[in-house]
């Protein structure tokens, strides 16, 4: 028999009396001014529990298997006598996008039926057999439709995961639960090497290791169809339009066929609406970018930096796996004990935590300078900073997506929140790609080739971290308008600034997409 003590109570509102205005989950505490309606329901502490840990077990293999390839290169490459660019096309740019994409009709379908849990089920057992599938390959086009299948499963892992989590736990410590699924991204870098060396130290095949990792994927999917079930939607801190509840919805259409149409336009029509989301997205995108750039660049520099550290890339990933998890840990518990009094924090993190972390990268960067070319000296040097830096700007992952979560109607937020996600990965991802397309003719082993590493990350990745941090202060304000205001109706019209911002915006992102991914292909081929 379960005690009391052990369950969480969360909360909701009915959409006619707005959490917002009946708690201090807001950015002012000052316009808390009427007592809403709300109803409590329990779920069992074991439940949250158990969820974390197969949500974040799934999002850590998710993870893990995007990159586990590179690390079996050597041994893909001649057992399948795949050349330099059909290995680059089986994790490049090209099929990235893809993924990018295909989390949005995922997700949209996943609001509609109410069947997040399932659709989740079903994406993890779909990659898991694609990565087996994989172990299977004896040709570059098997392994290829292969990928792209894990890709289409993997896709809305991270949306679904942050989704549900934000149904199982109250406000005030939702902010912790999503920072501990984001773990997974730390300790996947970290463990990702090691895992990859006790298969080589165990003579394990390539093809035998996917297939393993493949299986474990399968299981956990069986798992969360089996131990986890759909919760209920809790409430937003927005007084979302009563146009966005589902009844509303359902009463909009004539027919059962008009249906998804209606909820495709309250969903897209709410996130075009928003003041503040399309600034938070770009900030996002911005402080992405740098962070992308950081981890493909930063490891292959500081090897060439330091050629005789043989341990460099180890103790990197301890760095990157220990400091990073207690860097996102501590910024949801900074961001959930100080929820009562603000739910501006994870701006605040984020943005000053960014632009502190942009002076220790350009400090690691130096760092063999500053010790007048001693390696010894220089690697410590290097270690410090580098902790620091990632102490500080690592805090703002779980907590961020807590606050975007809670600003989306609940009805509709994974939809929104892969919206956010798709737009974020097309700009982050093409930091690298351009970078890559532009060094391509450059002997990598050069000096030539060393130095522009090291202006683009002394330059490039403050830059962002500066640009991000500039942008989350601005959308504080705009937070607070959309908590003061709510209520934001499909049928209020877009202003002509807006919708020609809106228009400029998509056409310039989409027109860097499709020239990225074509010269992705053909450059490389």
């Amino acid at each position: 028999m379960e005690d009391d003590n052990d369950k969480i109570v969360v909360v909701d509102s009915t959409p006619s009396t707005p959490p917002h205005q009946g708690n201090a989950f807001t950015g002012n505490a000052s316009n808390v001014n009427s007592t809403p309606k709300q109803t409590a329901r329990t779920i069992s502490i074991f439940h949250v529990t158990l969820a974390l840990i197969l949500l974040f077990l799934n999002y850590f293999l998710a993870q893990f298997d995007k990159f586990v390839l590179s690390y079996f290169q050597d041994s893909v490459v001649s057992s399948l006598h795949l050349s330099s660019s059909e290995y680059g096309l089986l994790s490049g740019y090209a099929t990235g996008i893809v993924y990018a994409l295909l989390a949005i009709p995922v997700a949209f379908i996943a609001d509609y039926t109410k069947s997040r849990v399932w659709v989740l089920s079903i994406a993890g057992l779909w990659w898991s057999l694609c990565v087996v599938f994989q172990g299977l390959s004896h040709n570059f086009w098997q392994i290829l439709l292969a990928r792209i299948g894990m890709g289409i499963g993997q896709a809305p892992v991270e949306v679904l995961s942050v989704s549900l989590i934000s149904d199982l736990m109250g406000t005030r410590w939702l902010f912790l639960g999503e920072s501990i699924l984001y773990i997974g991204v730390y300790v996947g870098e970290a463990v990702s090497g090691q895992i990859a060396t006790a298969f080589a130290k165990t003579n394990t095949p390539w093809n035998s290791a996917l297939k393993a990792i493949g299986i474990v994927g399968l299981v956990i999917a069986i798992l969360i169809r089996l131990l986890l079930h759909e919760p209920s939607r809790r409430s937003s801190l927005i007084d979302y339009d009563t146009e966005y509840t589902e009844a509303a919805i359902l009463d909009s259409t004539k027919t059962r066929w008009t249906a998804p149409k209606a909820h495709l336009q309250a969903s897209f029509g709410y996130v075009l609406r928003m003041h503040s989301f399309w600034l938070l997205t770009l900030s996002a995108g911005a402080r992405q970018l740098s962070g992308n750039v950081f981890g493909y660049y930063m490891p292959s520099y500081l090897s060439s930096l330091y050629p005789s550290e043989i341990n460099l890339l180890s103790h990197y990933g301890i760095i990157v796996g220990v400091v990073g998890s207690v860097a996102v840990v501590s910024g949801g518990f900074l961001s959930s004990t100080t929820s009562r009094r603000t739910i501006m924090t994870p701006l605040y993190l984020t943005a000053y935590g960014g632009i502190l972390s942009s002076i220790f990268v350009i400090l690691m960067v130096l760092s063999k300078s500053i010790s007048s070319g001693t390696e010894t000296r220089g690697i410590k040097i290097l270690y410090g900073v580098m902790s620091i830096a990632y102490l500080t700007a690592e805090l703002w992952l779980g907590a961020f997506a807590s606050l975007l979560v809670l600003l989306l109607p609940p009805r509709t937020k994974t939809f929104a929140l892969a919206i956010y996600s798709c737009v974020i990965v097309l700009i982050y991802s093409s930091g690298p790609e351009i970078i890559g397309l532009a060094l391509r003719t450059v002997d990598s082993e050069s000096m030539f080739y060393m130095q522009r590493e090291k202006i683009i990350l002394a330059v490039l990745i403050p830059v962002g971290y500066w640009i991000a941090g500039i942008g989350f202060l601005l959308a504080v304000g705009k937070v607070k308008r959309d908590l003061a205001t709510g209520g934001i109706s499909v049928g209020q019209k877009l202003s002509g600034r807006r919708k020609v911002g809106f228009l400029s915006f998509a056409v310039g992102l989409g027109g860097l997409v499709i020239a990225l991914f074509v010269a992705s292909i053909v450059l490389r081929t």
